[in-house]
């Protein structure tokens, strides 16, 4: 029988346009199918993991086509589904398929092509002429064939070692060579078992005498295995090697000595990494409210109209409960629920709540897991949707919005908490896309209910619900009848005047900390910037150090006394005198959350004090411990930027105290009243949730601010209807789309011409509608000048088109020679 000829369309995890054709070799015709990892190769030299999105058997025209290297998977890593979902994502916010795999797919799944080096096969052996560095290295190859850039690394004891390597080239004494590296492995253990020629009671208890004279070690390695395995009671349990060695110190070799004499045998199983939970308690065993029915009820209601329903409830009304009933519903129906957090600091506090009622059902997906724990997630979720007798692990998902883009095959309700934050948008690298309002396209694939859970409703979501594009079910009392704060604020100027500050507290604000620490109760400050100092000034030129590579000045931390910048990470030393005088009357101005948590622990010596910020929360587990300390009161008074602001539940916080309610109020963005509100409404929802009614103190040198007075009567409604208004004469969102342009280059002149062509190219075509080319407020990052120009344009049927012509007008730019260094950065509904 003739075999065919088949060919492979492939999608590249890298930004360029379309799929790639690979001739299929004929050994892999029958294995070959959509929706498998294959390995091809790319270029001149590199290698990738691409994949299969269609199968066909018509030859490319033009060109000679590559074969595919090697297959794999056994089964497909993704489906179709998710595939139109990329596609979707690719299309809505302009970017490749490929920058969306790229993101979607776990860095594990992906292969590394990995630079090592080898002696060049014309190398003479002739050792005159090099360094000592030099040395070391080819002494190292003579022993071991190849090396990588790491091992070279150790070998010569420095970071740097691309140019000791550019010399070895250029003297032909080794040669690159790039190695294929496969990054997920499955992790294997070692389970012990007694054999089966020792499993009677006869002949097991002359094993006991005989180890009792001579192997008394061994007898307790024996014993431990007994007893853990419950092997008396007939029912045996797996005992790993690891769990037997932690029972018995040193019991190794006894160990090894009982498997030599083949009383145990091994056996070697995959094993998954994940930590396994019991469910606790029954969601049926919740008991709600009168009104958290009522609000059940009408969710019901709405997510039977309409796809999609916006479920606005003040702080602390109990939304986390309700949830928790929907999710029991579809798990009955067999579905999966994906559950959407804005910050991975609230799935700590989140999951155990889930946890309690789901057990092993529920799983966490993000960014602190490492490569190995992403991948077995990405199987289970793939697994759980497949129909089956079995209960897999995973049919409910909690994650930030990376979450996304899991292989769901059986979805049926997206949950978004806290659906106004802006962290669902990615901002680098593309695609830039925002998880609200992906997830409810990706809910629409899956012929799924979307909930849109919080607070403070986003304008553009509150906009649709008012409109009937979505269900909106309100819900504006606390559970338990609990009285909203009281919110105060404390005039800073007047205060200021008068000389009665503390450092940076207001007399106001000390008193209620004051009171708080007496009654023992806990507190929360609010600075929405980290660090001690926002920069450090000279008093006779006011001279500020700042960062070489951007156009910011440098941030004080004081941890590890250095001047950082936040955009890319340089820092220097403090200086000891000024750069442009020579002065030494250096002063810090402003402050960042460092700076409060130390004055804090000079005016209140006896408090626990703790800060959670960027630099506080790096470590993998480091959110989970300064909340489950907080939660059981080992930490008084807690610091933090917008991490504390969202959704948190503690029982026990009376005071909470917003630092500098200006800078929000004051930054030129048309969303910052909206930011304003939400951030300070919702900090504010920390204080009095569960027995008493809380105190807010918000320090500002303006208390009559409008945005201060609405959150003050928690009057979402007043705001609402101000910012609607303006955004309707200023022509912006929810009337507009706005798509954004961030041309970037090093040359600052060449950006200007080529910012100045490209706006003139997109104003031929759109007229009125291209605000720009302007500077942003920082101009220039990481040594790259940048220039935005930002596109308004109409809601209507014309969007797709009007995007293609953009996508058009910015391909003829990049085409012009003398713009192709310029980068073009494009951002669909920027936040």
């Amino acid at each position: 029988m003739e075999r065919k000829t088949l060919f492979a369309d492939v999608i590249l995890p890298l930004p360029v346009k379309g799929s790639f054709t690979y001739r299929v070799p004929y050994e892999m015709n029958d294995s070959i199918e959509r929706w498998r990892r294959v390995v091809v190769q790319f270029g001149k030299k590199k290698i990738y993991t691409a994949i299969v999105v269609n199968i066909h058997e018509t030859p490319p025209k033009g060109y000679m086509v590559k074969y595919i290297l090697s297959l794999l998977d056994e089964k497909p890593v993704m489906n179709e589904i998710q595939f139109r979902f990329w596609q979707w994502i690719s299309n809505y916010y302009m970017c490749e398929t490929g920058e969306v795999m790229n993101v979607a797919i776990p860095s594990a799944l992906k292969l590394a092509s990995e630079t090592r080096i080898t002696l060049d096969p014309s190398f003479d052996r002739n050792l005159e002429g090099l360094n000592e560095k030099e040395y070391l290295i080819t002494e190292a190859l003579d022993i071991q064939k190849k090396l990588t850039l790491t091992e070279v690394e150790n070998i010569i004891e420095q970071k740097k070692v691309i140019p000791v390597i550019k010399g070895l080239i250029e003297k032909k004494v080794v040669i690159l060579e790039e190695e294929l590296q496969h990054r997920y492995k499955p992790r294997s253990e070692t389970f012990i078992s007694l054999r089966a020629s020792f499993r009677n009671e006869a002949t097991l208890q002359q094993l006991f005498t005989e180890l009792e004279k001579r192997a008394f070690r061994q007898l307790e390695v024996l014993m431990a295995w007994i007893s853990m395995s419950g092997f008396e009671s007939g029912t045996t349990k797996k005992i790993s090697k690891t769990q037997l060695l932690a029972r018995v110190k040193n019991g190794t070799s006894a160990l090894n000595a009982l498997i030599d004499k083949g009383v145990f045998e091994t056996n070697k199983q995959t094993v998954s990494r994940l930590e396994t939970f019991e469910a606790e308690a029954q969601p049926d065993e919740i008991e709600l409210s009168l009104d958290q029915a009522y609000a059940l009820q009408e969710i019901r209601s709405g997510l039977d109209q309409s796809s999609v329903v916006l479920f606005h409830g003040v702080t602390s009304s109990g939304k986390t409960e309700i949830y928790i009933q929907l999710i029991h519903e579809m798990l009955k129906k067999g579905k999966q629920v994906l559950y959407l957090l804005p910050e991975i600091a609230l799935t700590t506090q989140i999951i155990n709540r889930l946890r309690k009622y789901f057990g092993d059902k529920v799983g966490v997906y993000h960014s602190k897991h490492n490569e190995q724990e992403r991948v077995e997630i990405w199987k289970s979720v793939q697994n759980a949707g497949l129909k089956s007798d079995k209960v897999e692990k995973y049919q409910v998902i909690l994650g930030p919005r990376s979450a996304i883009f899991l292989p769901f095959s059986n979805l049926g309700l997206i949950i978004v908490d806290e659906e106004h934050d802006h962290s669902y948008k990615q901002f680098d690298p593309a695609p830039r896309y925002l998880a609200r309002d992906a997830a409810i396209y990706l809910a629409s694939l899956h012929k799924a209910k979307t909930l849109l859970g919080t607070a403070t409703p986003s304008i553009e979501s509150y906009f649709n619900a008012k409109t009937g594009k979505y269900a909106l079910v309100e819900l504006d009392k606390r559970y338990g009848d609990i009285l909203l704060p009281e919110i105060f604020t404390a005039d800073v100027k007047q205060e200021t005047r008068y000389k009665t500050m503390k450092a940076h507290f207001s007399n106001l604000l000390m008193e209620h900390i004051t009171a708080a620490l007496e009654k023992k109760e806990q507190v929360i400050l609010f600075q929405n910037r980290r660090g001690f100092s926002l920069r450090l000034m000279c008093d006779t030129c006011n001279w500020m150090p700042e960062c070489k590579n951007c156009d910011v000045t440098l941030i004080y931390h004081k941890h590890n006394n250095q001047l950082k910048c936040h955009y890319c990470g340089y820092s220097r030393k403090v200086p000891e005198r000024c750069d442009s005088c020579g002065s030494t009357h250096l002063t810090m101005k402003g402050f960042g959350t460092e700076k409060i948590e130390d004055d804090l622990s000079i005016i209140f010596p006896d408090a626990r004090i703790k800060r959670m910020d960027l630099d506080t929360t790096r470590s993998k587990f480091a959110y989970q411990t300064i909340i489950n300390d907080f939660e059981n009161r080992r930490i008084d008074i807690l610091v933090g930027t917008q991490m504390v602001t969202k959704g948190l539940d503690f029982d026990n916080v009376s005071v909470v105290g917003i630092m500098n309610a200006d800078n929000m109020i004051s930054f030129p963005d048309f969303r910052s009243y909206e930011r304003s509100f939400q951030q300070m409404a919702q900090v504010s929802g920390r204080a009095g949730r569960k027995t008493r009614q809380g105190k807010v103190i918000i320090q500002t040198w303006n208390p009559y601010q409008t945005v201060i007075q609405d959150v003050i009567r928690n009057d979402y409604q007043a705001m609402y209807n101000s910012q609607i208004l303006e955004r309707r004469n200023f022509k912006y969102p929810p009337f507009y789309r706005l798509i954004n342009l961030s041309l970037k280059h090093r040359d600052a002149r060449k950006l200007n011409d080529g910012a100045r062509e490209l706006a003139i190219l997109l104003r031929e075509a759109l007229g009125k509608r291209v605000l720009g080319p302007e500077y942003p407020l920082v101009a220039r990052i990481k040594n790259l000048y940048i220039k935005n120009i930002l596109i308004k344009l109409e809601r209507d049927e014309n969007l797709s088109d009007n995007k293609i012509l953009i996508q058009k007008i910015i391909d003829q730019f990049r085409g012009e020679a003398i713009y192709k260094s310029i980068r073009v950065q494009i951002d669909v509904d920027p936040v």
